[in-house]
C-alpha cells in the first residue's frame, strides 16, 4: 500500500509515524506542520525528516509563516495546492491526516 501521511501540527510526531508500514510512505507537511521543514530545536532537524525520502510541503503555508522555499530542508520537496492534488491521487493509495 502507498500511504500519504498529511502533518499539520508542529508537535513531535516521530513515533506515530514510526508505526506506520506501507510500501510507500509520503509524508506532507502543512499548516504548522511546515515548521519541521523550516527550523531546527535545539540546534537539530526535525526526526520527522528521517521518516520517508517522500517529503513534500505545501509553499502557501510555508509563505503565510513567513518562510521561502530556500529555508527549507533540500530533502523537501515544495508543493503547490495544485501540485498537492496530484501527488495525493496519482502518488498514494491512502491518505491519512495527523
Amino acid at each position: 500500500m502507498r500511504l500519504g501521511v498529511i502533518v499539520s501540527d508542529f508537535r513531535n510526531m516521530d513515533e506515530t509515524l514510526s508505526r506506520l508500514k506501507a510500501d510507500k510512505l509520503g509524508v506532507i507537511f502543512v499548516s504548522n506542520g511546515v515548521y519541521h521543514t523550516a527550523t531546527k530545536e535545539g540546534g537539530k532537524k526535525s526526526p520527522l525528516l528521517e521518516k520517508s525520502p517522500n517529503m513534500y510541503v505545501l509553499t502557501e503555508d510555508l509563505q503565510s509563516r513567513g518562510f521561502s522555499e530556500v529555508q527549507i530542508d533540500s530533502r523537501v520537496k515544495p508543493v503547490t495546492y495544485s501540485d498537492l492534488v496530484d501527488v495525493i491521487f496519482n502518488d498514494y493509495d491512502k491518505t491519512i491526516w495527523i
